[in-house]
């Protein structure tokens, strides 16, 4: 009984973490029964820091494993983030202790993968840099996606286009 409950407990925990909202998709193989194939781009922003919006694209296994929420998601995956407002860093972040932290989470199968984004910050370029990556309980994968966010002062684009 304590092994159910415990494998209950760690796919709650599996399944918990930042929310990304789907932007879009596209069927990359069709399946004559269950689910297409696809590459998913999801947005989420950055928990911690203010106006930091990441894009993930990740594959998303079809088929009627797929379609029953059963199939493994393959380890590809593609991330791309933006400064989308102004950025103010709190001091854990800005001091480099909080490198390496996971700003996002996403299971990618039923038991043990998943997709995870963490954060560091480059002091001397002033930029935040995010790492995405896939692993899984015993052994992960080595592809892996980065982008970088340069920290600039912040213009909201409609007052830039008031003033002129």
């Amino acid at each position: 009984m304590k092994k159910i409950c415990l494998f209950g407990a760690l796919l709650l925990f599996a399944a918990a973490g930042a929310q990304a909202e789907q932007v879009g998709e596209v069927s990359t193989e069709f399946k004559l029964l269950g689910a297409n194939h696809k590459i998913v781009i999801e947005a989420f922003d950055d928990p911690d820091i203010l106006g930091a919006t990441c894009y993930v694209s990740r594959a998303k296994t079809g088929g009627i494993k797929g379609s029953l929420g059963l199939a493994e998601d393959t380890a590809d995956a593609s991330i791309a983030c933006r400064q989308t407002g102004p950025i103010t860093l709190p001091k854990d972040v800005s001091s480099g202790k909080r490198d390496g932290e996971r700003v996002f989470r996403k299971s990618t199968s039923i038991l043990f993968k998943t997709l995870q984004v963490v954060r560091f910050y480059d002091q001397k370029r002033n930029a935040l840099v995010y790492l995405s990556y896939s692993d899984k309980l015993i052994n992960g994968s080595p592809k892996n996606s980065i982008s970088a966010i340069e920290i600039r002062p912040w213009a909201h684009p409609a007052a830039e286009q008031n003033s002129q």
